[in-house]
């Protein structure tokens, strides 16, 4: 049973600056299903002529294959695991007007380019305006860029459905939540997994919206559709809400964040990732922490949600619901590499970062296992602690025992939680190795397929 509590914490809508990486703020959320759908199959374009990198070139980035053979997906992919018929949606910001790349480019011209560079297929891409106003369908900014792409290199034949919202939904807590809580009731519709890269302290919103939230998500678990969401960027405290600006102080509250602290929601935290660039063979990885930029994976206890029983008898939990599951790669110097075209043909390559590259992550995995056993699993927590306590945890995942997601915010140091063998607030049961965890997951989480 889960156990929801809503009076262990007062709502406060409070206005503290972002001073943050752009790619956490831009993803918002919203919501509507297909109708007007855009649909592009992106033919896979030559690799390009030139290319700009902010990540030290493909030396220190990863290829989505190295990223695929390190997290045990290559395997899955060459015996036709690929997420055939499954879809994915991403709820994300509209644009509105062209601003010059890379900070907003054409996603139909990006994906060419990334598939080309890559060696993947044509992308199963469709944009939903509807909820968008006057944004363009195709213009994006990096974050929607980034998510796309990560599922499309971890699930090359899963279809990927982007639903577009108001440029206007981070004005405020309200419009913020509504738009995502929005997103989550029109995915529920012809979707099998949720990919959610946004969310906010839980303190930044209100009993009312919490509890509209989490009944989007029982509806959720009742359709077999998982969903993944972000632990957050900014280590063991939330992110400023939304609505904030750049002139008001940021003052730290450390707390979890939604919706990924929601029980219904598989949360992902983040990794300092490490692998062979010849073979893409793993080699370890920490927990994603940067004090001194104030970043770090997000993780620790909810104040609004009652520890669920999946996570009774876990080491190092407590009263509340322990923030995240699960982990992956979130350092963008050590990132998947994202490409975005340029105006001038001249591309740029990013690594992918922050728990919004984890998320896409397990997601992707998610929608391989979905196809494995020939039905939705839907709601997986736990599936995912049942095989943590199994004899085959350390087959299963990568279990992240080093690190912590201590942050620095204006000078002041606020201590967070650390990273041990098991489970951890920090990197949940750590990252995957999905030759083995597919299986399992096929084989312990029952379920069928409800549209």
């Amino acid at each position: 049973m889960i156990k929801f509590r809503m009076t262990a914490r007062p709502h406060v809508w409070a206005r503290i600056a972002t001073g943050l990486a752009a790619a956490g703020m831009l993803i918002a959320a919203a919501g509507c299903a297909p109708t007007g759908d855009r649909t592009v199959q992106a033919a896979a374009a030559t690799p390009p002529d030139s290319v700009a990198t902010d990540c030290d070139s493909l030396a220190t980035c990863y290829t989505p294959r190295q990223l695929r053979v390190a997290y045990g997906i290559q395997p899955l992919l060459d015996h036709g695991i690929d997420g055939r018929g499954q879809t994915i949606m991403v709820p994300a910001l509209g644009v509105q007007q062209p601003v010059s790349p890379p900070k907003v480019s054409d996603i139909r011209q990006d994906m060419r380019r990334f598939d080309g560079l890559f060696g993947l297929p044509a992308a199963r891409l469709k944009v939903d305006p509807t909820l968008a106003g006057d944004a363009s369908p195709w213009l994006a900014n990096q974050e929607e860029v980034q998510d796309v792409q990560i599922l499309h290199a971890l699930a090359p034949a899963a279809t990927i459905r982007v639903v577009l919202v108001e440029p206007t939904a981070l004005s405020s807590p309200a419009s913020a939540m509504a738009a995502l809580t929005g997103a989550l009731r029109r995915g529920l519709s012809h979707t099998d997994v949720i990919s959610i890269s946004a969310g906010w302290g839980e303190h930044c919103l209100t009993g009312t919206q919490i509890a509209r939230q989490h009944a989007v998500l029982q509806a959720a678990r009742n359709r077999h559709v998982t969903v993944v969401a972000g632990s957050g960027d900014t280590g063991a405290v939330s992110r400023p809400c939304p609505g904030s600006t750049r002139q008001d102080p940021w003052t730290p509250v450390k707390e979890v964040s939604a919706p990924a602290s929601d029980p219904l929601v598989l949360a992902a935290g983040g990794t300092i990732f490490k692998a062979s660039h010849q073979t893409g063979a793993y080699i370890g990885e920490t927990a994603w922490s940067v004090p001194s930029h104030s970043q770090g994976t997000g993780g620790g206890f909810s104040h609004l949600f009652s520890r669920p029983d999946y996570q009774d008898g876990v080491s190092g939990t407590n009263v509340g619901r322990a923030v995240p599951d699960v982990a992956a790669d979130a350092a963008p110097s050590t990132g998947m590499a994202m490409v975005i075209s340029g105006s001038d043909q001249r591309d740029t390559i990013f690594g992918a970062g922050g728990t919004s590259a984890s998320t896409p992550l397990w997601a992707a995995l998610i929608a391989l296992a979905n196809q494995s056993a020939g039905h939705d699993l839907g709601f997986v927590n736990p599936v995912i602690y049942r095989i943590g306590h199994s004899a085959g945890h350390h087959g299963a995942f990568h279990d992240v025992t080093t690190g912590d997601n201590t942050v620095t915010v204006s000078d002041k140091t606020i201590s967070g939680y650390r990273a041990a063998p098991g489970y951890d607030p920090v990197t949940g049961w750590g990252s995957p190795n999905a030759r083995v965890l597919v299986p399992l997951l096929t084989r312990y989480a029952p379920g069928s397929h409800i549209r």
